[in-house]
């Protein structure tokens, strides 16, 4: 009897995102990683929702503990408050150290509600930001060298990209 040549196991790309941000960052995670090649066959993404960006953290280490995820993209909204921004700084921190008792990158993907004050930029720098960092994750798991490519070219994801620096 011939044994049966078993499937690759697919790889798993989590998507936390929040009930707070005033844009469905996750959403547009999810559509650009259903875009990438080898959706579905290669890869598959697992999203859950949390309250607030300090959730983020123990969202993330859940999803790679516990779902097995290989990269986790967190995606969340820090408010323009004073307030805000050191919550949003003790959020980044707890990323930081889910990543570091992981040993697997998270993606921290912050849209400060003051980055704009026109609602239609705002929302263009949540799609684009949200869009370009499932990507970059894409790209970490299958495609390193497009990182690679683009090293030193001011890339940015939400507003237009910076540009290289030339020496003369």
């Amino acid at each position: 009897m011939a044994k049966k040549k078993k499937s690759p196991k697919k790889v798993k790309i989590g998507v936390v995102d929040t009930m707070f941000a005033r844009y469905d960052m996750g959403a547009a995670a999810s559509a650009e990683l259903a875009e990438c090649p080898g959706y579905g066959k290669k890869f598959e993404v697992v999203a859950v929702t949390v309250p607030g960006f300090k959730d983020l953290a123990v969202a993330a280490k859940n999803l790679i503990e516990k779902d097995g995820c290989s990269i986790v993209v967190a995606l969340g909204m820090p408010g323009s408050a004073p307030i805000d921004k050191q919550c949003a700084h003790e959020a980044a921190q707890g990323i930081m150290q889910a990543q570091l008792l992981t040993s697997t990158p998270i993606l921290e993907v912050f849209v400060h509600e003051d980055e704009s004050d026109d609602p239609r930029v705002l929302a263009s720098v949540f799609e684009s930001r949200s869009r370009k960092h499932a990507r970059n994750a894409y790209w970490m798991l299958f495609e390193p060298e497009q990182l690679r490519q683009r090293a030193g070219q001011g890339v940015r994801q939400g507003f237009g990209d910076a540009g290289p620096l030339e020496f003369t």
